[in-house]
């Protein structure tokens, strides 16, 4: 199989602390520790003649609202050639652990589609979709399911407005979770573990078709 992505792309990760991951943010160049990194490390070991940069935007505690605000600088001023974004377990999240009102899901769908739209009228971008997700690694996860589902349709239905590739993490990570535990694949539900990150990785490697 033939990878999507051309030769001498600038490929660009966007999302919240699961894209960010520790990344420095003195280094433009940094990929932080996470499935950015990986991603990044498997496709140059697979196509070194590509000579394709990978960037990560991505900042901890970012909800939907965050990368609206901060679109122009951190996506469209850097002219991608191919956006990768995974936003929206904050937007369910703080809710919980934070006291704040949860995101509506029509908001969320507005926020989201304010980027996806600032990407096609700014840049002749690919776009890569990935979903929110959360494992169940204690009760009160379960709970953020009401809201957190209806959020995950609302991107699977934007990947097909916007014609972008869609990840259907979540259910990657249930299926993964069904075999080892979830606490396997992410300790609190929400953060990767290094093989979470992996999985993400390699899951987004095949929707590009690098392998």
């Amino acid at each position: 199989m033939t990878t999507i992505i051309k030769p001498n792309s600038t490929v660009l990760f966007q999302g919240d602390s699961i894209t960010d991951c520790g990344r420095d943010r003195n280094d433009p160049h940094s990929l932080g520790r996470g499935y950015p990194l990986i991603t990044a490390a498997m496709f140059s070991a697979l196509y070194p003649e590509h000579n394709v940069k990978f960037l990560n935007r991505g900042i901890s505690g970012n909800r939907t609202e965050h990368l609206v605000a901060r679109w122009q600088e951190d996506c469209i001023d850097l002219k991608p050639d191919f956006v990768s974004i995974m936003i929206g377990i904050n937007d369910v999240w703080h809710a919980f652990n934070k006291n704040i009102e949860t995101v509506p899901h029509e908001q969320f769908a507005d926020n989201y589609r304010t980027i996806l739209q600032m990407i096609r009228d700014h840049l002749d971008a690919q776009i890569l979709l990935m979903e929110p997700f959360v494992l169940h690694t204690s009760e009160d996860r379960a709970l953020w399911r009401p809201d957190l589902d209806p959020k995950r349709e609302i991107v699977k239905r934007l990947a097909q407005e916007f014609d972008a590739i869609f990840v259907p993490i979540d259910s990657i990570m249930q299926e993964a979770a069904n075999k080892l535990g979830p606490g396997f694949w992410g300790p609190d539900g929400v953060h990767p573990s290094p093989a979470g990150h992996g999985l993400i990785a390699k899951s987004w490697l095949e929707a590009v078709g690098a392998f």
